[in-house]
């Protein structure tokens, strides 16, 4: 059975999936700090929904697939898959990747990415 905050959880990857960023900073707290791969941070609704329409420009199919979900309280942890098309070249990825939240509420507080991002990297770069 499912905690609540994997609930919280499951419902945010569903928006991210759907790619929509309005959907996705409604389910984050105001203070909220999304952390990428590389330790970037970046926090404020305005902030957080520009940098999720912009990927998702970047990449209009990108979709997380969780093999794996575990709660402890209010703190979550995944892994499973990040992939998604370079809209302008066409070219694909798919890597491992995990996943860590935070809830609070029924709002995710804080969500940070571990990835090996170099496949993601090099597509831009071409």
């Amino acid at each position: 059975m499912q905690s609540i905050a994997q609930t919280v959880v499951g419902n945010f990857i569903a928006r991210i999936n759907a790619r929509d960023a309005r959907g996705l900073v409604a389910l984050c707290t105001p203070a909220h700090v999304f952390v990428d791969s590389l330790g970037g941070r970046l926090s404020g609704r305005v902030s957080l929904e520009r940098g999720w329409a912009g990927y998702f420009s970047l990449f209009p199919d990108y979709r997380i697939e969780v093999e794996r979900m575990m709660s402890d309280g209010e703190r979550v942890l995944l892994h499973g898959w990040a992939a998604a098309t370079h809209g302008k070249s066409g070219r694909s990825w798919r890597i491992p990747a995990a996943w860590r939240a935070v809830v609070a509420g029924e709002l995710i507080a804080e969500w940070q990415v571990y990835a090996d991002n170099k496949p993601v990297y090099e597509i831009l770069g071409a």
